[in-house]
Order: structure tokens, then C-alpha cells, then sequence
């Protein structure tokens, strides 16, 4: 079945950097589009970037020139890179995939900015 496990969250400082993973399987994942989504505390879920079987890239204004998503067809794992992470950037990020109009989300893991 189709799974989506998400890593790379932590703990850190404004300014600093961290990159997650989205390992996928269950699925062609080269023939997919990406999507990385966060869910801040009292907030709703909103898109943070996605990235295409093609390698186009969308992201949030809120995050553009921040934050690289990227993908490694080889390995079924998409990634979102994120620079100058500030306490606006707290939440849980959850990788998606839409099959067949079914979404399929990951666990989600959590970002946490703060000094």
C-alpha cells in the first residue's frame, strides 16, 4: 500500500537550517507530483511547495527563496530544504501524493523555530 514517511524535524534557532525527508513507496513515485504541507498550532493545513514528475517547483509566498523542494526518483524520497528558518516556520510538515483523487499523507514531523 501506498506509505509516506516523513523525517528530518527538530529543534532550532532562527537563522538556522533544516532539511526533511519523504521516503514514498506503494506507488510509481516518478510519475507523481510531491507536495510538502505544514499545520501550525490553531492554524489549517496550507501548501508549502510541490514538485512535479517534470521537476517544476511551486512554492508559498511565505517561504519563496527559503525553502527547495527537490526529489530523487532513484531513491522514491522528495525533500524540502529550509534556510532561515524563523519562528512563523513552526509546525508539523506533511509530505502528500494524490493518486487517483485520493490524497495520501505521511505521519508529518514536527519543525520547531525558536530561541
Amino acid at each position: 500500500q501506498v506509505q509516506l514517511v516523513e523525517s528530518g524535524g527538530g529543534l532550532v534557532q532562527p537563522g538556522e537550517s533544516l532539511r526533511l525527508s519523504c521516503a514514498a513507496s506503494g506507488f510509481t513515485f516518478r510519475l507523481n507530483t510531491m507536495k510538502w504541507y505544514r499545520q501550525a498550532p490553531g492554524k489549517e493545513r496550507e501548501l508549502v511547495a510541490s514538485i512535479t514528475p517534470a521537476y517544476f517547483t511551486n512554492y508559498a509566498d511565505s517561504v519563496k527563496g527559503r525553502f527547495t523542494i527537490s526529489r530523487d526518483n532513484f531513491k522514491n524520497t522528495v525533500y524540502l530544504q529550509m534556510n532561515s528558518l524563523n519562528p512563523d516556520d513552526t509546525a508539523v510538515y506533511y509530505c502528500k501524493v494524490t493518486l487517483a483523487r485520493v490524497d495520501y499523507w505521511g505521519q508529518g514531523t514536527q519543525v520547531t523555530v525558536s530561541s
